[in-house]
């Protein structure tokens, strides 16, 4: 870190960092902005009083800078700049605008076997998706006013941890993550140590703390919204292209995010499920890697697509028999230089198993408690 770089004080930071975050909220998805955002203006508060330890003790302090974000050329350069120094962790902002500590265990860095990739067979495993999509209508049943969709997830992730002069790979390890969200986007609440590390969870309910309540669109897909949008293919990719244009690192990899976001942490209406893949099949360059594993360990075939920029491909893992969606993971594949230099092919920065989603009738009610 350069050392001559001008310090801020902490309403600087905290002020640079939420003028930041607002600027950048559009190109991120609701469910995982939420999630980093919460990261990145809590970090913060952590940074602060690592520097005050410091300052006590004449002990370095130890720091951790995310490995990967969604969309990370998007985020990580312009906060850097912003917070001069400033790193992420896993921490909080809570209501107020104030921060808190949280936190999962650590461990060592995620690692996996680098599958294959194939664009052979493509378009006839996206056809096997969407079929197995439409036929689940029946089991997939719309949410109505005054429900919530509950999404019960197994998450982690690697990262790049510095203690004075010396910097290793490490994790977050594996941990429950619990959301629920309203038909139209309005009120949530989220349940998840590394944001947030009281076992209650907190809000997510809108407006946010610059009073803004969003509308839905594809960085914040209620179910209302995608209950509107058009089920034809060609339709939703030409939309995808055009109001995610200028976000990500190409706007094919930033179609193909697009996507997959809407299966992790949101709930498509059954009839728009095999629409999305026939859409992904559109994409350039997305590819069948035949040896994927989710999150809590269950093998799979993965759609994916290589982001050449970060080197990171992006896999959505699905069940080789039922092709049902199991989860999403993002795997370093190319070898980095600079700083990244450490973040060898075959870690794992990112992955996401889905345990449960549901319709439910109330806020923080579980589908075994609606029985």
């Amino acid at each position: 870190m350069n050392t001559n770089t001008p310090r801020q004080s902490p309403a600087e930071q905290d002020e640079s960092a939420k003028q930041l975050l607002s600027r950048t909220a559009r190109d991120l998805p609701a469910g995982r902005h939420q999630f980093h955002k919460e990261r990145l203006m809590a970090q913060i508060h952590q940074t602060q009083q690592e520097e005050r330890m410091a300052a006590a003790e004449t002990v370095a302090p130890a720091r951790t800078r995310r490995l990967r974000l969604p969309r990370p050329a998007i985020m990580l350069p312009a906060l850097a700049a912003a917070l001069a120094g400033t790193v992420v962790a896993g921490v909080v902002l809570n209501d107020s605008g104030g921060v808190r500590d949280a936190g999962v265990a650590t461990g060592p860095a995620l690692t996996t076997h680098i599958g294959a990739a194939t664009t052979k067979g493509v378009p006839q495993l996206l056809d096997q998706i969407s079929l197995a999509a439409a036929e689940s209508k029946g089991t997939h049943p719309a949410v109505k006013p005054g429900q919530y969709v509950y999404i019960e997830s197994k998450t982690a992730d690697s990262f790049v941890k510095t203690v004075g002069d010396k910097s290793s790979l490490a994790s977050h390890t594996l941990h429950r993550r619990q959301v629920w969200m309203s038909s139209d986007g309005t009120k949530g609440w989220l349940i998840d140590p590394a944001v947030n590390d009281s076992s209650e969870g907190e809000t997510l309910s809108l407006p946010d703390e610059q009073g803004n309540t969003p509308v839905g669109s594809l960085n914040h897909p209620t179910y209302d919204y995608l209950a509107e949008l058009t089920t034809d293919p060609d339709t939703i990719l030409a939309k995808i292209y055009k109001e995610t244009k200028g976000q990500g690192n190409t706007p094919d990899q930033q179609a193909f995010e697009t996507i997959g976001d809407l299966l992790v942490e949101s709930y498509p209406p059954a009839e728009l499920y095999p629409a999305l893949f026939k859409a992904a099949a559109k994409i350039p360059g997305v590819v069948v890697v035949n040896d994927a594993v989710d999150a809590v360990g269950r093998p799979g075939i993965a759609v994916a697509r290589l982001d050449e920029t970060s080197g990171e491909r992006e896999e959505w893992i699905f069940d080789k028999k039922t092709h049902v969606f199991l989860g999403d993971r993002s795997v370093k594949v190319t070898a980095s230089t600079g700083e990244d230099a450490l973040i060898k092919p075959g870690t794992v920065t990112f992955t996401n198993a889905i345990v449960t989603r549901a319709v439910v009738d109330g806020m923080k009610q579980t589908p075994s408690a609606t029985g």
